[in-house]
């Protein structure tokens, strides 16, 4: 549900937007988010290979789509260029601070942020990832507490919305998110999250942001 709401805030504000994919990989949420009319999306991303094959799903679209590698903590833009710079699951890759400072830069003022990032503060999720460190890369650090106060420090608005408790303690009880049980639990787990104690143990999270 984190992905819907990501997507569903996407909808609401794309229109007529300069949008950067940070960290595009091969392209699945640009496909997504030119059904809402942007201006143009800009997609970067370290690898080459990943660029390559993005470039396969677009190629008429080179006034709406440009795709490039670039390297997401030091890009190669000018300042204030984009209306909204979004991801999923990339700043936990990357040098975090400087990451925020290097969004804050390319946005334009009263530009948005919004990611999807992991949340790293659930030990028994912890413990997992001590378990299956195969099942990750080596520069991955789900974000902390503290993460959120670098990102208030560059920006305002800031709104942190806490995803994965009892809908991931149960979901062997469910068999998609259409179902009544997925239904539920998403709403007791947002109850739940009013609670400071409960945001401790989700899964993931969805920061959305303006520039200062």
């Amino acid at each position: 549900n984190a992905w819907e709401d990501f997507y569903n805030f996407l909808n609401l504000n794309a229109k007529n937007s300069e949008i950067l994919d940070y960290g595009c990989g091969v392209g699945p949420v640009i496909e997504k988010v030119m059904e809402f009319n942007p201006k143009k999306i800009t997609g970067i991303d370290i690898s080459e290979v990943s660029i390559l094959k993005a470039k396969e799903k677009f190629p008429n679209s080179e006034s709406k789509v440009e795709l490039f590698v670039d390297n997401c903590e030091s890009t190669t833009f000018g300042n204030n260029k984009f209306d909204i710079v979004y991801g999923q699951g990339i700043l936990h890759h990357l040098q975090f601070s400087k990451s925020i400072n290097e969004i804050s830069r390319i946005l334009k003022p009263d530009g948005t942020l919004l990611f999807i990032e992991p949340l790293g503060t659930n030990p028994l999720i912890n413990f997992y990832r001590l378990l299956t460190p195969k099942s990750r890369s080596k520069d991955e650090h789900p974000l902390v507490f503290k993460d959120f106060k670098i990102i208030k420090s560059s920006f305002k608005n800031v709104n942190i919305k806490y995803y994965g408790f009892l809908t991931l303690v149960f979901f062997p009880f469910y068999s998609s998110s259409n179902s009544k049980i997925f239904k539920l639990l998403v709403k007791l787990d947002q109850l739940l999250f009013k609670i400071q104690i409960f945001k401790y143990f989700a899964w993931s999270v969805l920061i959305t942001a303006k520039k200062n």
